[in-house]
């Protein structure tokens, strides 16, 4: 009896796989408005078949479930359940697992979250790399030239936050903040890359000086005998695209706001490095928060 009924729920697993599958590739609305009803018997399979099931599909296809009716819905809703953590595993790499590279992101999805807005491998300079954890930056040893990179996906809306930490030597300029798709990856010299023209707001680490259209705009923090950076040191960056506003914290410790009056644009994540064989990781944190 009781393998009758082991195998009864295995097929109604296979159908609701098949009709989760047609739901997030169809071009037609008819599987979806029959599921979305909540008459077919996908939507009436109890909450461990279904965390069974969706533990063997992709992020977009969990984004498309979660959208077919409440009961997917808060099937889904637990963001440390088996079907997210069977994704991170076949998704993230055991480096950036069993290391300290995602420490502060709490849950199994957020780490999906850091990872799809990790640094691009693509929107690069040629001579930086993305390492196989999926997070760290490594900039090869090539003589007079500054290389950057900026993240997979730019914000319009809304705000953001991530940490940036340098794991290597700075060298003379070692630059954090934001940049449109216009700015430049890579140039020659030793350069602040960003900052240098109207795309891209940057903080050198070096000289505590932030940077926008190729001018100092002061120094950062504003405070006196500020301290200097230290090799290892998370920077929380927060982008408040509501607001039009770049600020930074180091630690607990708010450093103040220090860009206004952003453009509305998309503005991606960036960082630019010139010291061989240097490493810089960026983790993304969703949306900061207040206090």
């Amino acid at each position: 009896m009781s393998g009758a009924a082991g195998g009864g729920a295995q097929s109604a697993g296979l159908g609701a796989a098949a009709a989760a599958s047609s739901c997030s590739s169809s071009s037609g609305s008819g599987s979806v408005a029959l599921l979305c009803g909540g008459s077919g018997i996908a939507c009436r399979l109890p909450s461990r078949v279904l965390e069974h099931i969706f533990s063997y599909l992709e992020l977009p296809d969990l984004m498309q479930c979660s959208l077919v009716c409440w009961h997917w819905y808060n099937c889904l809703s637990d963001e440390n359940s088996e079907v997210w953590r069977s994704l991170c595993s076949r998704v993230l790499n055991d480096e950036a697992m069993r290391t300290d590279i995602l420490c502060n992101i709490s849950t199994y999805k957020c780490k999906l979250k850091s990872f799809q807005h990790a640094l691009s491998t693509h929107d690069c300079s040629r001579n930086v790399y993305i390492k196989k954890n999926g997070f760290t930056l490594h900039r090869n040893p090539i003589a007079q030239s500054t290389d950057g990179a900026r993240g997979k996906i730019g914000f319009s809306e809304g705000r953001h936050a991530w940490e940036i930490w340098w794991e290597g030597p700075l060298g003379t300029v070692a630059v954090i903040g934001i940049a449109t798709k216009r700015a430049p990856l890579q140039c020659q010299g030793y350069v602040a890359l960003l900052g240098c023209d109207d795309q891209s707001w940057g903080w050198n680490l070096v000289d505590n000086n932030l940077l926008h259209n190729g001018e100092v705009n002061g120094n950062f923090p504003q405070c006196n005998n500020a301290p200097k950076y230290q090799i290892g040191e998370r920077i929380r960056v927060i982008l408040d695209m509501d607001d039009k506003t770049l600020a930074f914290e180091r630690g607990f410790e708010f450093l103040g706001v220090a860009f206004r009056g952003l453009p509305k644009a998309c503005l991606f994540p960036a960082v630019s490095a010139v010291y061989g064989n240097t490493e810089v990781t960026m983790v993304y944190l969703g949306r900061p928060l207040d206090g």
